[in-house]
């Protein structure tokens, strides 16, 4: 069965970039359809109960939340809250044969103490300031221009106003400003890791895709912050869908996008429900999917694309476990980023591992309570009980390692990274954890082949593709293929009628909403 139908604007894929894109053209009046290929929205921010019998909603895939604009929310009438957590990270290290940690917070007398008992003077405390100072005015000159037309490179540079920034960000490996910046080695690799999160990068990696990811990790918001969704990052989702729906757009669920063709004028979508395939022509088609699965469905040569690199763990405990550094409350260490193995020299020491084909002898990774900012994402015994979540997200894991056997190699590099997690507590994280209604432990792993399975993401990357600096590469909006409109909000495909308006847009990645926006801009200032 074929049926023809004509929308203003088809959408593939229900993620959030694509339910914002969604909401913005129906609410300009534009008849829209959105396809996904999953039974609900969301892709990959979405909660779910993976332990049966257990009634903790997890943000199973992304956790928090930094990059969403007060603009999109204020604009499309969401209904949520994103709650500030009370403390940045706790790093656990080892000093003179004594457990001991970084830990770092709103309380700036308390911070300072904890950097002057770690290394023993002020001056590391003093060098942070200045640092997160300078990324704190980029942060207010750049992250306002990601929802605006797409700058180039001098316009960006002279917005930041800052030489000496401009360099130590942009220009210059990342590595090269933490080191001279930082004298101490755990210090450096907390800076660090904001430009290692789903990159696999070395610090002084020529190609600046480090810099890349430190910087959209600490412009968010125009302060850096990162909060935590109430209700999960389920409930972000959940409100984009209701705007669009409100707006008048159909979303519909169970539908595959199985082929595009444009003729550069308009754009014929086929697609999939059980065993009927229906096609719809659209004036525009916005492709909130990866470039590579783009073009496969255009019937394209996909250019390669960078695997993914990180190892995502979903957890439920019945307490939280006791430290070896006995002077720090639980609560305080896992109520904000609880660093594993994040040392600078131990973070290079694994990606070199990594990159010749060995998983890392001692997995670096972070940790997440949502729990402790959000207690409202357990219910039943466990939100009586005072139980709590645990997500943890491992670096330096590409996707080449999993190849062979995902199974056993994801076996192996979980109890790698929680013996690694056990070294800086003061018992077992075995004996904190919940039992599901199986018995089993309350533990779920995800390695990139398993994203790439479930979700499509090419290589399991989370960001679709490398990250980019959020200008134009080549200093010029006048040439290119797509629209000249597509081009100027850095979302062009090569094909006039068809958009990227997911994380393989520039300025994508992060739950940001932000290439959904800017594609939708795209279509409504043509």
């Amino acid at each position: 069965m074929v049926d023809h139908t004509h929308y203003d604007a088809v959408i593939v894929g229900g993620g959030h970039n694509g339910l914002v894109a969604a909401a913005y053209l129906a609410g300009a009046g534009r008849r829209v359809l959105l396809l996904e290929r999953l039974e609900r929205t969301g892709g990959a921010a979405v909660s779910t109960r993976p332990f049966a019998g257990v009634d903790a909603r997890l943000s199973r895939y992304s956790y928090l939340v930094s990059l969403l604009p007060k603009r999109i929310v204020r604009e499309l009438g969401l209904r949520l809250e994103l709650r500030r957590r009370s403390v940045s990270s706790y790093t656990p290290a080892v000093r003179d044969g004594r457990p001991t940690g970084l830990l770092v917070g709103a309380d700036e007398s308390a911070t300072r103490e904890s950097f002057e008992r770690l290394t023993g003077s002020d001056r590391e405390f003093a060098a942070w300031q200045r640092f997160y100072a300078m990324t704190g005015r980029v942060a207010e000159r750049v992250f306002p221009t990601l929802t605006e037309p797409l700058p180039d490179r001098a316009a960006l540079r002279e917005r930041v106003g800052d030489p000496a920034a401009w360099q130590a960000l942009f220009e210059r490996p990342l590595g090269e400003a933490v080191e001279e910046r930082f004298a101490d080695d755990l210090v450096r690799g907390v800076v660090l890791t904001d430009g290692l999160i789903g990159t696999f990068a070395d610090a002084h990696d020529a190609s600046l895709r480090q810099n890349a990811c430190f910087l959209y990790h600490v412009v968010g918001g125009g302060t850096g912050d990162w909060d935590v969704p109430v209700g999960g990052m389920g409930a972000v989702t959940d409100a984009l869908a209701d705007a669009a729906r409100s707006a008048g757009a159909e979303l519909r669920t169970g539908h595959e996008v199985t082929g595009l063709a444009t003729d550069g004028r308009r754009t014929e979508v086929t697609y999939r429900h059980g065993d009927v395939e229906r096609t719809v022509d659209a004036e525009t088609v916005l492709v909130n999917a990866s470039p590579r699965e783009l073009s496969l469905l255009l019937g394209e040569e996909p250019a390669p694309t960078e695997d993914g690199a990180q190892f995502k763990v979903n957890m439920v405990l019945r307490r939280l476990p006791r430290l070896a550094d006995a002077s720090v409350d639980p609560a305080d260490a896992f109520a904000g980023t609880f660093h594993v193995g994040e040392g600078y020299r131990a973070l290079g020491r694994a990606y070199r591992e990594a990159a010749a084909g060995e998983l890392p002898q001692a997995p670096p990774s972070e940790i997440y309570c949502h729990s402790l900012t959000d207690p409202s994402i357990l219910g039943g015994e466990p939100g009586a009980a005072g139980w709590h979540t645990l997500t943890l997200f491992g670096l330096h894991t590409p996707a080449s390692l999993f190849r062979s056997d995902n199974a056993a190699t994801r076996e192996r590099l979980l109890a790698s990274t929680l013996a690694e997690l056990d070294r800086h507590l003061g018992e077992p994280l075995a004996d904190c954890l919940a039992r599901d209604a199986d018995g089993r432990p309350c533990v779920e792993a995800k390695t990139p082949v398993d994203l790439e399975r479930e979700l499509r993401l090419p290589g399991g990357n989370i960001f679709h593709r490398d990250l980019t600096f959020p200008f134009v590469a080549d200093d010029s909006r006048e040439d290119g293929p797509g629209s000249a409109a597509a081009r100027r909000w850095g979302v062009a495909t090569g094909h006039e009628t068809v958009l990227l308006c997911g994380a393989g847009a520039v300025r994508g990645g992060g739950v940001s909403g932000i290439p959904g926006h800017n594609a939708a801009m795209a279509v409504l200032g043509r």
